[in-house]
C-alpha cells in the first residue's frame, strides 16, 4: 500500500483508536478534512488507526501534529467537550411530559 491515494496522503498512524480520534478532532477543529482508516475489520477492535489528509492540507496538518506532539491523555484534557463531540448538543434532549 502506498502513502498516497489520489489526492489523499497518509499523515500518521496511532496505536489506539482513541489517540487517532483525538488527533483527528484536533485537525478538524483547525479546518482540515481528515479521513480515518481503522486497522481492523472487526468493529470495536482497538487495533489502531491511520489518518489521511488531502494534498492541500498536508503541510498544515503535519505542522499541527508536530507542534502538538503530546500524548492522548494531555490532548484529551486540553480539549473541551464540544471539541470532542460530547457537548450538551450531542446528547439526547428530554422528551416533554404529556399532560
Amino acid at each position: 500500500m502506498t502513502d498516497q491515494v489520489d489526492n489523499w496522503h497518509k499523515l500518521a498512524r496511532f496505536d489506539t483508536n482513541m489517540q487517532g480520534e483525538l488527533h483527528a478532532n484536533l485537525l478538524r477543529n483547525n479546518g482540515i478534512t481528515v479521513s480515518l482508516q481503522a486497522l481492523s475489520a472487526i468493529p470495536g477492535m482497538n487495533s489502531g488507526i491511520v489518518l489521511w489528509v488531502q494534498d492541500e492540507d498536508l503541510s498544515q496538518a503535519q505542522q499541527l501534529l508536530n507542534s502538538n506532539a503530546i500524548d492522548g491523555e494531555t490532548l484529551l484534557e486540553s480539549m473541551s467537550d464540544a471539541e470532542l463531540g460530547i457537548g450538551p448538543d450531542s446528547q439526547e434532549k428530554p422528551v416533554p411530559d404529556d399532560q
